[in-house]
């Protein structure tokens, strides 16, 4: 994924009608807003499982569009999310880059009660970069980025969310998305990069859908995590930003989830936020190896994939029927 920063806001979305906006913020809040603490018992989501995700993906090699391995994760992830979801397919494309080149591209859309109308949509990229580009060296410069943080975190994410809602189906209709080639081309020029989200966003489920609210899930497994508040997320959606915020405060989160503000992301929410989506991004942007070769599995870590999936699952749990 990129941390560079746009000037701009593509498009501006509309806040909500102020009754709708009360059913997803004040409302949507509910439990948090009301100091309710968090609820007792063991975690839904499994720390250990998502870290062995987090392996399993670097294990493959880079998943860099176009390449055996990108291929082979892609087939491994289609079969994990049909073990768990009532419905996954997958979007298939060729992507002709800038400079001609033909790529493969391959979204993952896994779906629970796809017919009800009431929906979350959460999303993570699951490729990963073809250049070290943060590298000072120009021999590892020119190598690809394993991805355990900027990819396989995210991705393993949603595979802990699927996991835990083919246990205890939820209560609204949840859409799990794994984007391809976010992080193919070049952020300086917005060449090539953000292809799957865009491509998602121009080929939703059908034409009424209208999620409640979706998540961008990046860069959520440094050992030493901070999110904070992306502008562009603010600006698009502030009472979803407010929604996840206040569920992290409510699991006793909030030194990991700080009001900070991070100034605006170039993320896959954007061309979503662009569609009239209400898309905000959750990303750690303090992680010290992105686009390098040492984003590898160690300096992932279990404790802050748990916090994250925890808070990820509590907000799809505290949405009523």
């Amino acid at each position: 994924m990129s941390v560079v920063l746009s000037n701009t806001v593509r498009r501006t979305t509309a806040l909500l009608p102020l009754a709708l906006c009360a059913a997803l913020a004040c409302g949507g809040a509910d439990a948090a807003s009301r100091g309710t603490p968090a609820a007792s018992g063991p975690s839904e989501f499994d720390g250990a499982a998502a870290m062995a995700w987090v392996v399993k993906q670097v294990e493959f090699g880079p998943r860099v569009p176009g390449t055996a391995a990108h291929k082979a994760a892609g087939d491994w992830l289609m079969a994990e999310f049909k073990k768990r979801a009532d419905t996954v397919y997958a979007q298939e494309w060729v992507h002709t880059t800038a400079d001609g080149k033909k790529l493969p591209m391959r979204n993952i859309v896994a779906r629970f009660r796809p017919a009800d109308a009431k929906r979350v949509l959460y999303l993570a990229h699951w490729d990963s970069r073809p250049l070290a580009d943060k590298e000072t060296d120009p021999a590892l410069a020119a190598m690809p980025v394993p991805g355990a943080n900027d990819g396989g975190s995210g991705v393993a994410i949603l595979l802990g969310v699927a996991d835990a809602l083919k246990k205890r189906p939820p209560a609204v209709g949840v859409d799990l998305v794994l984007t391809d080639g976010e992080d193919w081309g070049s952020f300086d020029t917005m060449t090539d990069v953000l292809i799957g989200a865009s491509y998602f966003g121009d080929h939703l489920p059908s034409a009424e859908y209208t999620p409640l609210f979706g998540v961008l899930w990046d860069m959520v497994g440094d050992a030493d995590p901070s999110f904070g508040h992306e502008s562009h997320s603010v600006r698009a959606a502030p009472e979803v930003v407010q929604r996840v915020w206040a569920v992290a405060q409510r699991l006793g989160h909030g030194s990991v989830f700080t009001t900070r503000d991070l100034g605006p992301i170039t993320d896959d929410h954007v061309p979503l936020i662009d569609r009239g989506l209400r898309v905000i991004d959750v990303i750690d942007l303090g992680f010290e190896w992105h686009h390098t070769t040492q984003d590898t599995p160690d300096k992932v870590s279990q404790k802050t994939l748990q916090i994250v999936g925890d808070v990820a699952i509590t907000v799809i749990r505290d949405l009523a029927p």
